[in-house]
């Protein structure tokens, strides 16, 4: 896994190294024509001007990088982030590593922050959130050589490292424990749709409920706000088929539900049982609290940065399973309410 050098950029543009020198610091000895091919080649494989004088120093950055895709204002009030960072850096610290954060608009401008990263030695490999389906930060990463961990799957990580977690099973066991009692219409508001755990979690949803014959079951989309989990709950809830037991796909929607629901003058949970994804503090100060879907979240950071470290020191990539999901029953699930 190494960096890109000037003699990589020579290579692919079939001129000189001191061509190469010209055309990144704006001297003239190139062609117009020839400096813009260069220039691109430098850009598609990440290296910068910056390098040029870096690469003089053979020394590791010794810090990660963490590029989030996701409005600051949801990372403000999202726990699961916060613990997934609090677990990476503790884990860093400890190898007197650092953590370098950034939050970027969209997935082109995340690449971009790999490539400058990468090719100015301010990291030294990579961790990635928020798996898409198709995600093209993978084939981008492999092309830049650099050393990544991708938090999320199975599949759809190409050849990097990946930590994951059995969503899909955690899900089946959440419908299977909410038709034991005796619920029949269960809805689901579900986060970004694009997303791989969302995408897995829909599959296993879906699965499961026509395994049971549950036909009035639905999943809805949201954001994972609590603006936009309150608006889907109150959709579901004035439908003429009104669910009984509704799962989120996070403790900040689920809460927001809960708070509609008693708008609405339901009960909770005889007339209404909620389930939150990613057990939190916060599910356990409302009232009624919570149950919940949870892990050990700083240490699925911590496995996660442990894992990077040891990609970043050669060795091979490894696709490892972590703790699944297990469900808590708190007092926001019981047996719906006989009409």
């Amino acid at each position: 896994m190494k960096r890109p050098t000037i003699a990589d950029v020579a290579r692919r543009a079939g001129v000189s190294k001191g061509a190469v020198s010209y055309a990144l610091n704006g001297q003239p000895g190139v062609s117009e024509a020839t400096r813009q091919r260069i220039l691109a080649i430098a850009t598609e494989i990440g290296f910068s001007r910056s390098s040029a004088a870096r690469a003089l120093s053979a020394a590791t950055a010794e810090a990660v990088g963490l590029a989030l895709c996701r409005p600051a204002r949801i990372l403000g009030i999202e726990p699961f982030f916060m613990e997934l960072i609090s677990g990476v850096e503790a884990e860093l610290s400890a190898r007197s590593y650092a953590l370098t954060l950034q939050v970027v608009a969209d997935h082109d401008a995340e690449i971009a922050v790999y490539r400058r990263w990468w090719a100015e030695r301010r990291v030294d490999g990579v961790l990635v959130c928020d798996l898409r389906t198709d995600d093209r930060r993978i084939p981008a990463l492999e092309q830049l050589q650099l050393p990544a961990v991708v938090i999320g799957g199975p599949g759809g990580t190409g050849e990097l490292s990946s930590l994951w977690s059995d969503d899909a099973a955690a899900l089946t066991e959440t419908v299977e424990y909410l038709v034991a009692l005796g619920h029949r219409r269960i809805a689901r508001v579900g986060g970004l749709p694009d997303l791989r755990h969302t995408e897995i979690r829909t599959d296993a949803f879906t699965a499961v409920c026509q395994r049971l014959g549950l036909v009035d079951a639905v999943t809805v989309w949201s954001d994972y706000t609590g603006e936009e989990g309150g608006r889907a709950t109150r959709r579901l809830l004035s439908s003429a088929q009104r669910p009984t037991a509704v799962i989120y796909d996070n403790d900040v929607m689920a809460i927001a539900g809960l708070s509609v629901a008693q708008e609405m003058g339901l009960t909770v949970p005889d007339d209404l049982s909620i389930v939150a994804w990613d057990d939190s503090p916060l599910c356990r100060l409302v009232h009624p609290p919570l149950t919940a879907l949870g892990r050990d979240v700083p240490a699925y950071g911590a496995h996660a940065a442990r894992q990077l470290l040891a990609v970043i020191a050669g060795q091979p990539a490894t696709r490892v399973q972590d703790e699944t999901p297990h469900l808590t029953p708190r007092g926001s699930t019981a047996p719906p309410r006989q009409r």
